[in-house]
């Protein structure tokens, strides 16, 4: 994939008007001190920089419009203020951030902000002495160029009509490309998967677990194979995420195992394998997958205010919470819970950590969000298998619970990036909810 290029716009006045920072305020220096500093911290991204003199105002939206296309999104940053020139550009070319240069743009800074937030306009507004603020930023700009360059995998043989709308918006929205496949030609890939290999599989899994309580070793080849299936799938469909209407396939007979194990396998090898045909929550474990290099993974999530404790629980789940090369935690292999068949996973996740809880609704372009802190791995015969306890203000998120926007499910993975993902909701320009405040 080719670099992320962003577009650096540093406004400023004319050389002897009187204004903030300061009459005759060397904004060429500025900028290439400032230009420097981007580089130097985001050397994955092409920078292409422009001073634009107050003079040349008019001009602007033409620029702009012969500049359609050419960058994955914009930087203004504000060096000078009462150019009239940011606004220009927060209402002409997205995705754009403003970047205050405190004591130099402030007051137009601040005019600029109240714009984008009385028109709804999907900009960043970024007020911080604090560069890294910045960056981070500007980081979501290479989020939103993968996104774009992104292919999901769907697995299902039924309620196409309705997942046709939703692929139409994600296209719409993200720029992410969703393929269809049918049971049957998962199946082919099954049946045609190297068999000692999947013992390979089999036995690894075995071997790293805590213990084995239900399946036995030829339900978990079985899972294996099906690892190997839908590897083999996504490589020749060109797919960086995969999702399977697992229960609806299954409870009918038309797949020959669980793909538990086999998702817990992609997430914990930086690829995405989400449950339950689930385009929102496939869609939403990507984001963060590009944003953090983190896997995530999709719950039905538990309200306890009796603890203050939110428990996501789900049968698969990834056991590498900080990434594909960090130290994994425990696990266990179980049956899949609700008809307990085939093999799935509990995995008992770090305590003591803050977790950040999303989901994407792209019918109603909509986010949502929510933190805990990592209290417990409950251990209850009922319901999903990995059940990872949070305390969190509970009863406002029950209290903001949309359902009917985001559905039950949610996707939890560990770090705080909250700020960061509320920008990138900003500049797709979804609606954001804030279920724990």
């Amino acid at each position: 994939m080719d670099k992320t290029k962003v577009k650096v716009i540093f406004p400023s006045v004319e050389k002897g008007i009187p204004t903030w920072p300061y009459i005759n305020y060397d904004v060429e220096r500025r900028a290439k001190e400032v230009l420097k500093a981007l580089q130097e911290n985001l050397p994955e991204i092409e920078f292409s920089p422009q001073i634009v003199y107050q003079r040349v105002k008019e001009k602007v939206e033409k620029i702009l419009e012969e500049e359609k296309g050419k960058f994955d999104g914009y930087l203004v940053y504000m060096t000078s203020m009462w150019t009239g020139i940011p606004q220009i550009i927060v209402r002409k070319s997205w995705p754009v951030i403003v970047a205050d240069e405190l004591y130099s743009g402030s007051g137009e800074f601040l005019e600029v902000c109240s714009l984008v937030k009385r028109e709804n306009l999907p900009v960043v507004c970024i007020g911080s002495s604090n560069f890294k603020d910045i960056t981070d930023a500007v980081k979501l700009f290479q989020v939103m160029k993968k996104m774009k360059n992104s292919r999901i995998l769907v697995v299902a043989d039924r309620d196409w009509e309705y997942r046709n709308e939703v692929i139409e918006r994600i296209r719409e929205i993200f720029g992410t490309e969703v393929v269809g496949m049918g049971s049957e030609e998962l199946n082919s890939y099954y049946e045609n998967t190297d068999t000692k290999l999947a013992e390979k599989y089999k036995n690894k899994w075995i071997k790293e677990a805590l213990r084995i309580v239900e399946p036995d070793e030829e339900e978990i080849l079985k899972s294996a194979r099906m690892y190997l299936a839908l590897k083999k799938a996504m490589e020749e469909k060109k797919a960086d995420a995969v999702t399977i209407d697992c229960l609806g396939l299954y409870y009918s007979g038309k797949l020959f195992a669980y793909p538990c194990l086999a998702f817990f396998q992609l997430n914990n090898e930086g690829s995405t394998g989400v449950c339950e045909a689930d385009l929102d929550s496939t869609l939403t474990q990507l984001l963060i997958r590009y944003m953090t290099g983190r896997p995530a993974y999709v719950s039905d999530p538990v309200i306890d205010t009796a603890t203050g404790q939110i428990i996501y629980a789900h049968c698969v789940a990834t056991n590498k919470v900080y990434g594909p090369d960090e130290l994994p935690n425990p696990y266990i292999i179980r049956s899949h819970s609700e008809d307990r068949k085939g093999a799935s996973v509990q995995s008992l996740m770090p305590l003591g950590e803050i977790v950040t809880t999303i989901k994407v609704s792209v019918m109603n372009k909509a986010f949502s969000i929510h933190q805990g802190r990592t209290v417990a791995n409950i251990d209850d015969e009922k319901a999903c298998r990995t059940k990872l306890a949070a305390e969190a203000n509970v009863e406002k998120i029950m209290e903001n619970y949309h359902f009917e926007i985001f559905g039950w499910h949610r996707v939890t993975f560990y770090g705080d990036y909250r700020k960061q993902l509320i920008n990138l909701a900003t500049l797709y320009g979804l609606k954001i909810y804030e279920e724990d405040k």
